[in-house]
């Protein structure tokens, strides 16, 4: 399945990936902090996403809890060939020099993506 997340639906898995399942309450409690939403934008966006096939709800004696239903790996990969295609024509190589050119990247940067490439071209087990 392809994942094309909106940011809502990002900071509603942000809160599930990180301790699943919650309750409706707990969700919109956590929202409210992180991002300000009212309690029924959390419900809104909780039921578009259950029809989506993004989250997954068991009513548990009158809280209904919530799921998710695509792993954050899965995600971030979509998410990331996305981001490439539309800024960088798909090219890592034409991100890193842009970043590069600004003076964006750091020392420890620098060092973790020579560690990726040698890992990468030690057959990639890891990488």
């Amino acid at each position: 399945m392809q994942v094309h997340l909106t940011a809502s639906e990002w900071n509603v898995l942000e809160c599930l990936w990180r301790h699943s399942p919650q309750t409706v309450m707990e969700l919109v409690a956590e929202l409210k902090c992180r991002v300000g939403w009212a309690k029924s934008t959390t419900i809104t966006t909780l039921r578009r996403m259950e029809e989506k096939g993004l989250v997954r709800s068991e009513t548990i004696g009158k809280a209904k809890h919530y799921t998710p239903l695509v792993a954050r790996e899965e995600a971030e990969i979509e998410e990331t060939h996305t981001f490439l295609d539309r800024v960088y024509r798909g090219s890592v190589g034409l991100m890193v020099s842009t970043m590069a050119r600004r003076q964006a990247l750091t020392q420890e940067d620098i060092a973790q993506l020579r560690a990726i490439l040698d890992q990468a071209e030690g057959g990639g087990e890891d990488a």
